[in-house]
């Protein structure tokens, strides 16, 4: 297989990988970066929205049981003049 790098910040970056010595060869640093990166369905899972906390707080089996409404104090305020 051949791989073009068409960006010269790319290129710039595995020369420098490669010039720092913790590499032998170009293939080395593909598959540690290739490796450290999460795969898109561990991404997918950590984005959760408010509807998947709606919907997981509905599903609790004593959700009656458990006060979810806090106080609401106000918060301290300076005044400032401009």
């Amino acid at each position: 297989m051949n791989i073009e790098v068409h960006q010269p910040r790319l290129e710039a970056l595995i020369q420098q990988r490669m010039a720092s010595g913790r590499f032998q060869s170009v293939e080395d640093a593909l598959v540690q970066a290739l490796e450290s990166a999460p795969l898109p369905q561990e991404k997918t899972q950590s984005r959760r929205t408010g509807a998947d906390l709606v919907a997981a707080m509905q599903a609790m089996p004593h959700k009656d049981e458990i006060e979810f409404e806090h106080s609401r104090r106000q918060m301290p305020v300076r005044d400032a003049e401009f």
